[in-house]
C-alpha cells in the first residue's frame, strides 16, 4: 500500500513537471526553427511529439523569402503559395517499390524518384516560353498524362539548383506564366429547394 502511494505520487509530479517540461520544449523548439530553419522536432513517444518532415529543396523558400511565401502540404509534398496564388510545389521522395519475394515493401531506399524537383505551376500555353528558360523542364510524369499544367525542373539535372533560383526570381518579378489561382472549394452540403 505504501509502495502503492508513492507510485502515485511520483506519478503526479512527473506529470506535473511533465506539462511545464512540454510546454518549454515546444516554445525552445519554435525558437529554434525561426532560428535555424529547421522544422525537425526530436521523437519523444512519452511526450507525443512527432518528427516533422523535412522540408525539400529548402534553399527554394529561403530565395522566397521577401515575398513571404505560406506552405501546405499536399501529395506529400509541399505546395507553396505567394499571395493568392500556387507557384510551386517542391518533392523529395524515395520511390516506394515491392519485394517479389513477400509482396512488402522494402525497407532499403530506393533511387530518387525522377519527378522530384520544384514542380511550377503554369498552363500548357506558358510551356514553350518557359521551356526557352528551363531547357531541362518537362511535364510531371506521376500524372500519367504526356503533357500536364504542372512542369517539374528536375532535381537531378545539372543546372537543378540554378534553375530553381531562376524560377524564384520570376516569381519576384510576377511573372504571369508561373502561379495559378486555385479554384474555390464547393461547399460540400447541398442546399435542396
Amino acid at each position: 500500500m505504501l509502495q502503492q502511494c508513492c507510485i502515485n505520487r511520483w506519478r503526479s509530479v512527473v506529470l506535473a513537471r511533465n506539462t511545464a517540461t512540454l510546454n518549454r520544449l515546444m516554445m525552445y523548439a519554435m525558437d529554434k526553427r525561426k532560428r535555424s530553419g529547421s522544422t525537425v522536432l526530436a521523437h519523444d513517444p512519452f511526450l507525443g511529439l512527432q518528427p516533422r518532415k523535412r522540408i525539400p529543396h529548402e534553399f527554394v523558400l529561403d530565395a522566397l523569402a521577401q515575398l513571404e511565401p505560406r506552405t501546405n502540404p499536399m501529395f506529400g509534398c509541399l505546395a507553396v503559395y505567394v499571395g493568392e496564388k500556387i507557384v510551386m510545389i517542391l518533392r523529395d521522395k524515395q520511390a516506394k517499390h515491392h519485394s517479389a519475394a513477400k509482396g512488402k515493401r522494402s525497407q532499403t531506399p530506393a533511387p530518387a524518384d525522377a519527378d522530384n524537383g520544384v514542380w511550377l505551376a503554369t498552363t500548357v500555353d506558358h510551356h514553350q516560353s518557359l521551356r526557352n528558360d528551363f531547357p531541362n523542364m518537362r511535364s510531371v510524369a506521376v500524372f500519367g498524362k504526356e503533357v500536364t499544367g504542372w512542369q517539374v525542373l528536375p532535381a537531378d539535372a545539372p543546372d537543378f539548383e540554378q534553375a530553381a533560383l531562376r524560377a524564384c526570381e520570376l516569381i519576384a518579378a510576377n511573372d504571369p506564366r508561373i502561379g495559378k489561382v486555385p479554384k474555390k472549394k464547393s461547399s460540400r452540403i447541398k442546399k435542396r429547394s
